[in-house]
């Protein structure tokens, strides 16, 4: 009886017709076994790779008729080292040892004809394991066999799930559990892209295979996109153990190429060199680096010794394209997706990254093919599924379009804000393109998402989202809606206002920039555009810079991969945009558009700088001193000392009477005293510290503080100053922009309510309160058609009185001679029959009575709800 993997009608699933069921439980465990395998297996393990062929092929003469497991060995040693003639020799001989009947040979068999070029007679050790499985199923019943079926079953297509249940459960759950069983489940999740599923699988192991260096590093494959710091840690346990462990000495190289520290990442490619000199993965990640480097030659050199044994394998072309596509290369990326696709057209990682690739340039048609393509060959594969799915969800969004731009909204968001949002993106292009000298040749499309999940998933593949609001790939930006900030909202419009500048960045550097200098200019852009966008000192960066945290601008790019928190990611961010800050103000801003252009010419970042400014070295030494001059400037009639923990042991009061200038001791009293609403008491120390340091974001700052003492004395005034400073230096504050309108109010201060109105919506426009606010500012200001959004809006957030808004927008409309205002003046008494100035307003629009009302929205809602 053969396997054959059949498409059951309306069922959807593969099944393997095997003769094997009638061993899947209680099945006895094989393996390595006597202490001279044992030996040779440790050496394996451990990186003594010449010992083990040594020893492997002493034992195999040694005997008459060898074990396969010796065979098995010695092939996965000599594959390790680049020996893959000797392999293919071991391969032959032990097939012949076990008169063609071991399928494990049968399928190690198939990599090492690979490494041949023999892909015809790798396919037919699959059709030999397919023969031998049907003919001597009984002789294949053990784990290890078990291991080799279905590995066998997953290149025929059949279910993961059934792999994983039925050929490699037995030995993973066994007592003692099977090491290969382990790896072998744990690698089906990480090609599946089921991380969560490959960590829990990696870590049972290392329960009971505790320093096993091939279980650390599959730990840190299922960890690489989320914990850094993890992978790093099981990296070098694993590399402890065995210093030649080529795969985790590749990931290590991966990971010093995301950072741009290429120094590094040849070191660690050097290593697996050194074992072997042939390895495909090795010189694939030295043609990433040359590609990065400009170098066409090297990168060529590089690719052709990477195919040197193996000339159509796939792994090596995706795994080229997907380091390209990390640095935002995407076209090339994408190219190389595609000769792998050449090698192999159902390679599914390919597929699946060309999608991505396709997506990201905004090529959607194909890309969402490709996308549906994979999913379709790979059912279990969770990007592809993911992408699938999302596809669904877009479809249903709101396209809105105009010369410069598509932008895809969520439906019931298009019509609130979606003209704002176009209205940005144009104010956006015409500022920065014309600064930067930058013509865009393509539409841009704007994603915005209306889960985080779906932000995710269009943006990483994942539904998870590592903390980004937004995303621009060059053509395509990607961002979360206001909806889906919670608690924690930003403001949309600088979130895209930093995309959009990163579309002008990449277009002018053909996507060759480093991560720092794009993140950097993007903030300093915001700056220019408002103030209280961007970032600016804190007293926590200020302790940084002062205390060596600064990471040398020749080095930036890897303080975002180094950020072990939000703390050391967002002061990334700001280092950065201090950085173009002191390039712009030194050197002028022609000088930061010729350090692109040189970019795009393909001149490396710190040749670029240096061309254009001082030596990198120097570079480094004269920005330290300048930002540790601002440092040092900021509060600089206050006492910057940290007090000691010892201090919590004594009153605050008694802290201050020996060091009286000590900001965190002033702003601790201050906090105590407006707890105890002491507001008199409080406002001392407050305005010591702001006589200092007067601009303070945040919550816990000096300024809410002293406005809070204002309030709490009744002091409007003072208190609206003081919340006016507040706002204009923070840009996502919408509780001060809400109390500054009710504070306005009563003065009808309708231009003042009318700056805060715009100030909340920019943090969320998809709240009622903000609109109604617009309308009747707008009204007064003599912007009737602006009043005349803001109630439409209204409408569409369901307010608590929808007929006062129908009733204003129908006042409005009458006023302004538009046939609308019956319908609105109609839906007014609809909701309320008795409405007598809406009967009024309606005899007046029918011609019966005259004037219309001029009254202000009688139901205005408080700012308090």
């Amino acid at each position: 009886m053969s396997i054959a993997f059949q498409q059951r009608a309306g069922l959807g699933a593969h099944r393997i017709l095997l003769g094997l069921f009638a061993f899947l439980l209680g099945l006895p465990l094989s393996g390595l076994t006597g202490a001279s395998l044992s030996e040779a297996r440790n050496a394996l393990i451990e990186g003594n790779y010449e010992l083990c062929i040594k020893q492997c092929r002493e034992s195999i003469r040694g005997q008459n008729r060898p074990n396969e497991n010796w065979f098995l060995l010695l092939i996965q040693a000599q594959l390790t080292v680049g020996k893959y003639d000797d392999a293919y020799k071991t391969l032959e001989a032990g097939l012949d040892a076990t008169r063609e009947r071991s399928i494990r040979l049968y399928y190690d068999g198939r990599k090492v004809a690979y490494f041949q070029n023999r892909p015809a007679e790798a396919q037919k050790y699959v059709e030999k394991i397919n023969e031998l499985a049907g003919s001597r199923g009984w002789a294949y019943q053990d784990p290890e066999n078990l291991i080799a079926l279905g590995k066998t079953a997953l290149v025929l297509g059949a279910e993961p799930r059934w792999v994983l249940e039925f050929f490699f459960d037995p030995g993973r759950k066994a007592d003692p559990p099977l090491r290969n069983s382990i790896l072998a489940a744990g690698q089906l999740a990480l090609d599946k892209e089921d991380f969560a599923v490959a960590a829990t699988t990696f870590r049972e192991g290392l329960t009971k295979f505790e320093e096993d260096p091939d279980l650390l590093f599959g730990l840190a494959s299922a960890l690489k996109s989320s914990d850094q710091e993890g992978m790093s840690e099981l990296l070098e346990r694993a590399l402890d153990v065995n210093p030649r462990h080529i795969p985790s000495l590749l990931m290590l190289a991966d990971h010093y190429i995301n950072a741009e520290e290429y120094r590094l990442a040849e070191d660690s490619i050097a290593k697996v060199i050194q074992v072997n000199a042939d390895h495909p993965e090795a010189w694939a990640y030295r043609a990433v680096i040359a590609h990065l480097a400009s170098d066409p030659v090297g990168e060529k050199k590089a690719h052709e010794q990477s195919l040197k044994h193996w000339k159509t394998n796939p792994a090596v072309d995706h795994l080229i394209g997907k380091k390209l596509s990390q640095k935002y290369r995407f076209q090339e990326g994408a190219a190389y997706q595609r000769a792998a696709l050449k090698s192999d057209p159902d390679y599914s990682r390919s597929q699946i990254h060309l999608a991505q690739d396709l997506l990201r340039l905004g090529q959607e048609e194909e890309g969402w093919r490709w996308a549906a393509r994979a999913h379709e060959k790979d059912g279990y594969n969770v990007t592809a599924y993911n992408l699938v799915t999302l596809k669904t969800t877009l479809d249903k969004y709101v396209t809105l379009e105009s010369d410069s731009f598509i932008v895809r909204m969520p439906a019931d968001e298009a019509p609130i804000f979606g003209d704002q949002v176009l209205e940005l993106l144009e104010e956006a292009k015409t500022t920065l393109c014309e600064k930067y000298g930058v013509t865009l040749k393509r539409r841009i499309i704007l994603e915005l998402f209306g889960h985080q999940k779906d932000f995710g998933v269009r943006t990483f593949g994942m539904p998870h989202n590592p903390g980004f609001l937004g995303v621009c790939f060059g053509n395509v930006i990607t961002a979360n809606s206001p909806s889906t900030q919670g608690g924690n909202p930003s403001n949309w419009r600088a979130v895209l206002w930093h995309e959009f500048c990163h579309v002008v960045t990449l277009t002018m550097t053909e996507n060759k920039m480093p991560r720092w200098l794009s993140e950097g200019i993007s903030v300093y852009e915001e700056l220019q555009k408002d103030p209280s966008w961007g970032q600016s000192m804190t007293p926590e960066y200020r302790d940084r810079i002062l205390g060596g945290g600064l990471t040398p601008v020749s080095e930036l790019s890897a303080a975002f991969m180094r950020a072990n928190s939000n703390e050391a990611m967002q002061f990334a961010y700001y280092e950065s945009a201090l950085v173009v800050q002191y390039l712009v103000e030194t050197y002028g801003m022609g000088v930061l558009v010729n350090i692109l252009n040189a970019l795009g010419e393909g001149v490396l970042t710190n040749e670029a700088l240096a061309q254009n400014t001082v030596s990198i070295q120097q570079l480094d030494e004269q920005f330290e001193s300048y930002a540790q001059a601002l440092a040092k400037e900021m509060g600089s009639g206050l006492n910057w000392d940290m007090p000691e923990d010892s201090l919590n042991m004594v009153s605050t009061e008694m802290a201050l009477a020996t060091n009286p200038d000590n900001y965190y001791l002033l702003l601790r009293r201050a906090e105590e005293l407006v707890k105890a609403e002491q507001w008199q008491e409080a406002m001392v120390p407050l305005k010591k510290i702001l006589a200092h340091y007067p601009l303070q974001p945040g919550n816990d700052a000096a300024p809410r503080y002293l406005a809070q003492c204002y309030r709490g004395l009744e002091d409007y005034e003072n208190e609206r100053q003081t919340l006016q400073g507040i706002a204009a230096a923070d840009n996502e504050a919408p509780d001060v922009y809400l109390r500054l309108i009710k504070l306005d109010l009563d003065e009808e201060r309708w231009d003042e309510i009318y700056v805060n109105v715009i100030r909340l919506l920019a943090v969320n426009p998809l709240i009622p309160q903000p609109y109604r606010y617009l309308a009747r500012s707008s009204e007064a200001l003599g912007d009737v058609a602006q009043a005349i959004g803001a109630y439409r809006n209204l409408l569409q957030l369901d307010p608590h009185d929808p007929a006062g808004v129908h009733f204003q927008l129908a006042r409005l409309l009458h006023q302004s001679g538009e046939s609308e205002a019956h319908y609105h003046v109609i839906r007014a008494l609809e909701e309320a029959p008795r409405f007598r100035d809406a009967y009024r307003l309606l005899r007046s629009i029918k011609g019966l009575d005259a004037p219309s009302p001029e009254s202000p929205d009688p139901t205005m809602e408080s700012v308090e709800e």
